[in-house]
């Protein structure tokens, strides 16, 4: 939840926001052309992303069935009426400043590709609190405010309302520039035309971050026993560690790397960002919702780094690593699994840790055991390779957000959720009560 103000606008505001179904993200809709081509054609990548501003609801779509629609006030009126579009698999809304707060529910249904078939009503998660930290280079891509993204499967039409938040009689303030992006993940990258070199070059860079780990292009890092321990120290720059009388590392496990899941790596800026060390491990969940099956993990994953990316204007995907609910374990931002890669998950804390992400929302569903298991195992091989015992604490200094003030000193789980560093729901009370046996099971991959 942001600790910060937001910007009241009325329906007339947005109505000079009526502008072409394609706009790119990050357009200004006061100066955009009549007929905007879309994103996929322009930039000729897998996926694409639909940004749709809000607009002023007619008589037929002012009032819309469901929670609170008759006492909604003027600001609800904002929405999506009925709207066909290109087809897409995940969404969520977006506003142009960062700080601002969304006091509304936004909430979305959808018609599955190729039928008339439409889905409930959904709501899209608000407290969406991970980005990069104040002071860190990133910010100089401007990122957006935004919810988090809610997969959906393959759709065509969409409708959006926004409901007042629950204990709220209205919905009275919004953030300005609110905007509803629908992102086509695409398919893997690795099974389209060989890319341009500039992005083969990336894909080669993202690739040899695992140098030692696995060959280049390999779409998974294999397990590995934690016998074998010099390979992975070296990958992290810790090869001094290697000479302790007991270096504690659990086993690596298998790693399906982003060539695995499909990145397609021009999206990214193309350096890698790193900091100092890995003291901890913060654990989200993506609150995506649990409707996927995980031959869609891929995909999910696709569409959040795009959201990342080209919605939220990030440098990159902001995890570090993502787990699924059949335990599969993927590389999340470029730079190396093993490295101390710079995230964009808990600010004020993405220095000197590791951001990991369970796909699904958890705020009552239970995750499943193969992914606490897999929590468990990375947490285990990851925090190993920089000496940190799962099962303890360690300082991290706050980079400012609204727990903790910039430069307070903080004592915290080596395995800590998102909410200890930020006042947020994430991730969800039930995957949060996990955490005590997640420490636990990392500790004895240990040999604690």
């Amino acid at each position: 939840m942001r600790a910060f103000v937001a910007t009241s606008l009325g329906a007339a505001t947005f109505a000079a926001l009526v502008v072409p179904l394609a706009l790119p993200a990050g357009a200004n809709p006061a100066k955009a052309p009549a007929a905007a081509a879309p994103e996929a054609a322009k930039a000729g990548v897998p996926g694409s992303t639909q940004s749709l501003p809000l607009v002023p609801l007619g008589d037929r779509d002012r009032v819309l069935p469901g929670r609170g629609s008759a006492r909604a006030g003027t600001a609800a009126r904002l929405g999506m009426p009925v709207k066909d579009v290109r087809p897409f698999s995940l969404v969520g809304v977006v506003w142009d400043d960062a700080k601002a707060e969304l006091h509304g529910q936004p909430q979305v249904r959808t018609r599955a590709t190729g039928s008339h078939k439409w889905g409930a009503w959904q709501d899209v998660q608000t407290h969406y609190d991970d980005a990069p930290d104040l002071d860190s280079p990133e910010r100089g891509q401007k990122p957006r405010g935004g919810t988090a993204p809610l997969w959906v499967g393959d759709s065509d039409a969409v409708q959006m309302r926004i409901a007042p938040e629950t204990g709220r009689q209205a919905v009275t303030e919004l953030p300005d520039g609110m905007r509803l992006e629908l992102v086509d993940p695409g398919s893997p990258a690795k099974s389209r035309d060989p890319a341009p070199a500039a992005a083969g070059q990336q894909a080669n860079d993202s690739s040899a971050a695992n140098a030692g780990l696995a060959p280049a292009g390999a779409t998974e890092i294999p397990a590995a026993p934690a016998d074998q321990l010099q390979a992975d120290l070296a990958a992290a720059g810790q090869e001094d560690r290697g000479q302790a009388a007991e270096p504690r590392n659990g086993p690596r496990p298998k790693i399906i790397t982003r060539a695995g899941w499909g990145a397609d790596e021009k999206l990214r800026e193309p350096k890698f960002g790193y900091t100092k060390t890995v003291k901890a491990a913060f654990v989200h969940h993506s609150a995506t919702g649990n409707t996927y099956s995980c031959s869609q993990s891929p995909a999910i994953i696709r569409g959040i780094y795009r959201y990342h990316v080209k919605s939220n204007h990030w440098r990159d995907l902001g995890y570090n690593f993502v787990i699924d609910k059949c335990g599969t374990i993927y590389e999340g931002r470029a730079g190396g699994v093993a490295k101390p890669v710079m995230g964009a998950h808990t600010l004020g804390f993405n220095s000197d840790t590791t951001g990991i992400a369970v796909i699904g929302t958890f705020d009552k569903a239970k995750p499943s055991a193969a992914a606490v298991e897999a929590l468990g195992k990375l947490t285990a091989w990851k925090l190993g390779l920089y000496g940190r015992n799962p099962s303890g604490k360690t300082t991290l200094v706050s980079g400012g957000g609204n727990r903790f003030k910039k430069g307070t000193k903080v004592r915290l789980n080596v395995i800590s959720g998102h909410r200890d560093g930020y006042v947020t729901s994430c991730p969800g009370a039930a995957l949060y009560g996990t955490l005590g046996s997640a420490r636990t099971a990392s500790a004895r991959f240990q040999g604690r």
